[in-house]
Parts: C-alpha cells; sequence; structure tokens
C-alpha cells in the first residue's frame, strides 16, 4: 500500500473506477448477446435464419468485445486524468498542513495556513491556526516568565551578595538591623518561590482540592474579621453584605481567593473610603465579589491583571505591591475549583470589582477537576 496520501487517493479512485468498468463489462457481456438475439427476432426452425443468428450474434459479441476494451482504455485515461487532478487538489491542503506543522515545530510559531478551502478542510485549517496561536502565545507567556522570573531573583540576590561581600570586607557591621534586612530578602526570595510552586500546581491540577458545600457567605465574613485589623489602620471601612451563597469548593483555597482580592482592595483603596465584600447565589452558581473605590482599571488591564508579574503601577515597589504572582494564582484556583475569576471597572480612578463565580452543588462545573494529590 503506497505511503503518501496523493498515492492512497489515486489508487483508491482508479480501484472504484476499475469495480465500476468491470461491473457494467459484465452486465453487458451477460444481457447483450440475449437481448440482441430477442431483438432480431429470427423465426425457430429456419435454418438461414438460425445460421444467419449464430454469424450475426459473433459479429455482435466480437464488436462488443473491442468496443468495451476501447472504452475500458478510454475510461481508465479519464478516470487516471481526473483522480491525478482531484487527489492533487485534496491533498495539497494536507501537505501544506504538514509543512507548517514541522516549521511550528522547529520554533516558527508565527506559521499560518490558509483558511479559504471548503468543508472539513477549511475546518482542519483554522484548527491549525487557532492551536498555532495558543502555541505562539504560550511560547511568549514562557519567554516572558523566564525574564521576570530572572529579574525578580536578580534584586534580593544582589542585595545579598552586596551586604555579605561587605561584612566580609569590615565595610559594614553586623548589627541587628543588618540581620533583618538579610532575613527580609531571603523571606522575599522563599515567598517568590512558594508563590511559583503553588502557581504551577494550580495551573498543572497537581493542588490537592478537597471539595465541599460551603456557604460563600461565612467565608466572606470569616476572611472580613481577619483583615479588619488591617484596613482599621488606614481608616478604611470593610462593608459585608452577604446573602446566602451555596457553592461546591475547596474552603481554604476560596478563603485564600477572597483573601488576595480583599488585600488588594484595601492596598489600593484611598484612606477613609469602602470596600464593599457581596455574595449572591446565581443561576447555578454562587458568586462573591469585591469592590474598591481605588484607582481602578483600564479595559486593557481587566484581562491582564490576571497575568504573572503584571502589575497596574510598575513604579510600586516589588516588595511593597507584591510580585504580581497573587492574581495569576487565584485564576489558576478559580480554573481548578470548575469556576472563574474575572475583573470588572468603569475606568481610570472609578475603582474596581473582583469575582470569583463557582459552581453549586449538583452542577457540572465548567471545567473538569482533575486535580490529584502533589
Amino acid at each position: 500500500m503506497p505511503r503518501s496520501l496523493r498515492a492512497r487517493l489515486l489508487v483508491a479512485f482508479l480501484a472504484v473506477a476499475a469495480a465500476a468498468l468491470g461491473t457494467v463489462g459484465l452486465a453487458v457481456l451477460l444481457v447483450g448477446p440475449g437481448r440482441f438475439a430477442d431483438a432480431m427476432g429470427h423465426l425457430p426452425g429456419d435454418p438461414m435464419g438460425e445460421m444467419m443468428a449464430v454469424a450475426t450474434l459473433d459479429a455482435f459479441t466480437d464488436a462488443m468485445r473491442e468496443a468495451l476494451i476501447a472504452g475500458t482504455v478510454i475510461a481508465v485515461a479519464a478516470a487516471s486524468i481526473v483522480s491525478l487532478a482531484v487527489t492533487a487538489r485534496i491533498a495539497r491542503p494536507v501537505s501544506r498542513l504538514a509543512g507548517a506543522a514541522r516549521r511550528i515545530a522547529r520554533g516558527h510559531y508565527t506559521e499560518r495556513v490558509a483558511t479559504d478551502e471548503p468543508g472539513e478542510l477549511g475546518e482542519l485549517a483554522a484548527s491549525f491556526n487557532e492551536m498555532a496561536g495558543s502555541l505562539q502565545a504560550t511560547e511568549r507567556r514562557r519567554l516572558q516568565l523566564v525574564g521576570d522570573v530572572a529579574h525578580e531573583l536578580r534584586t534580593p540576590l544582589t542585595t545579598l551578595d552586596g551586604y555579605l561581600e561587605g561584612l566580609e570586607d569590615g565595610v559594614i557591621e553586623p548589627s541587628t538591623r543588618t540581620w533583618s534586612l538579610l532575613r527580609a530578602e531571603t523571606a522575599r526570595l522563599t515567598r517568590l518561590i512558594n508563590d511559583l510552586t503553588q502557581l504551577w500546581q494550580a495551573e498543572a491540577r497537581q493542588l490537592s482540592l478537597r471539595a465541599v458545600r460551603l456557604d460563600l457567605a461565612e467565608v466572606a465574613a470569616e476572611v472580613a474579621a481577619r483583615f479588619a485589623p488591617q484596613a482599621q489602620t488606614r481608616g478604611v471601612t470593610i462593608e459585608l453584605r452577604a446573602r446566602p451563597a451555596i457553592a461546591l469548593a475547596d474552603q481554604d483555597r476560596v478563603a485564600q481567593v477572597l483573601s488576595n482580592f480583599l488585600s488588594n482592595a484595601i492596598r489600593h483603596a484611598p484612606d477613609g473610603s469602602r470596600v464593599t465584600i457581596r455574595t449572591e447565589p446565581g443561576s447555578g452558581t454562587a458568586r462573591v465579589l469585591v469592590t474598591d473605590a481605588g484607582p481602578g482599571l483600564a479595559p486593557d488591564q481587566l484581562v491582564a491583571v490576571f497575568e504573572r508579574f503584571y502589575r497596574v503601577d510598575p513604579a510600586r515597589s516589588r516588595a511593597a505591591g507584591g510580585a504580581g504572582i497573587g492574581l495569576a494564582i487565584v485564576r489558576a484556583l478559580a480554573d481548578a475549583m470548575g469556576g472563574r475569576a474575572w475583573a470588572e471597572s468603569e475606568g481610570p480612578g472609578k475603582g474596581a470589582t473582583f469575582g470569583l463565580e463557582l459552581p453549586a452543588p449538583g452542577q457540572r462545573p465548567q471545567r473538569e477537576q482533575s486535580s490529584q494529590a502533589d
């Protein structure tokens, strides 16, 4: 059997043509002589008529065979030409896809193919382009992640190296302040590594999740009480508008998501302002939303804010404002629990709302949960 698609299609077309020609030829040879004899209408018992009938039938049979042979040769030639054209027409887009796939495998993620083919071939080309775009975006995020991680590690390591060198040379006196600063930098490195590990585990569905029936209003009340002292130092009021909202999720992970939302809201809220936590049931879902009166988000920031290492205010200190991994972990946790996380804002200066939506008990999660213990 030929290995190439074009050769296989050609053999298939020729096999179909041969089967059709063989069937027609056999039918003609079996039916034709009898029908011819009936059409001649010779009377029985007429020796001359019978001799003429036999001679005429033999001549008809010979002519029919010659005609069938000639027709078969012409039909095979025509079928071969048409089959070559059709197989080339069908195989050409597939060959282009194969070539584009090989180039993508070599790292050319900008490769795309034409989608103007009709039917399934066009759908295949469109799916291929969608896959290529996803691979390109993944590769871009991977390169950005490597660069961001290197940048995040460089600052504390540089600080540690400078102070250790100063201590070694006697330029810096060992003191409580020096040791505290060194411990702070190592703690910063530890937080970064722990956040990256948790992000990887969440995105790879390697976190241990224990889905139980819980009321988001109760979780929101616990988190709000925990952050109340931090809010009071800035005069920020935490207002809880809790309605029973039953979800099927991991209680600790929900509290982690809500803690991230509330921590960001308090950090960005103006002094003396209000942060509102709302819980509400939906159609087969349950939601919790945190709203602040902070600087708000531009339309292009609403999605980007959940990307790794993205920070709305790049000038903010990394130590004070975090490394920009928290919301990426939030999105990964929401996905792992079969829900979604999102942000809303009417624009810069108009505050922002961060929401978490989770499936209610008895509802099919938006994404199949495949998380397992690490």
